[in-house]
């Protein structure tokens, strides 16, 4: 049985991600893996020109950069994930990054723009798996909890 992909969220996680609060700052900790090959959908100008997962990811990050600038996210944070310390050994990841935004209704702006909604095939055509977990930032003062 193959794991299932987790590409884009489900009706009910976007719900609950709509139905959280707006205007507070978001932090959204971003965790993916490439597909060895990029699948676009037949037709793209890219489909079968044996792009990578990660060539893919780079175009994609390319492309709605702008867009993410422009409603005020900035990157916290980026790694390359080297090994699993704690948590399932199958569980890998090729890119780990936090991106902030002012608020949420920035996300929501960037999702809705066109030009974002162009380069969000080549995310859809690198992506293995993913998580998106959103985060409600707070003070780092008083330690881990």
């Amino acid at each position: 049985m193959t794991e299932p992909r987790y590409v884009d969220p489900s009706r009910a996680h976007f719900d609950a991600f709509k139905a959280l609060e707006r205007d507070q700052p978001i932090a959204m900790l971003n965790l993916v893996r490439f597909l060895e090959r990029a699948a676009y959908p037949e037709g793209h100008d890219l489909a079968g020109k044996g792009l990578s997962g990660a060539e893919a990811y780079r175009l994609y990050g390319e492309e709605s950069g702008p867009v993410f600038r422009r409603v005020g996210g900035t990157l916290l944070w980026s790694g390359e994930p080297q090994c699993m310390v704690i948590g399932p050994e199958e569980e890998r990841w090729d890119a780990a990054f936090v991106a902030h935004y002012p608020a949420a209704n920035a996300f929501f702006e960037m999702i809705a723009d066109p030009d974002y909604q162009k380069a969000v095939v080549h995310r859809q055509a690198a992506v293995e798996t993913s998580r998106l977990i959103r985060h409600k930032p707070r003070d780092t003062a008083g330690g881990f909890a």
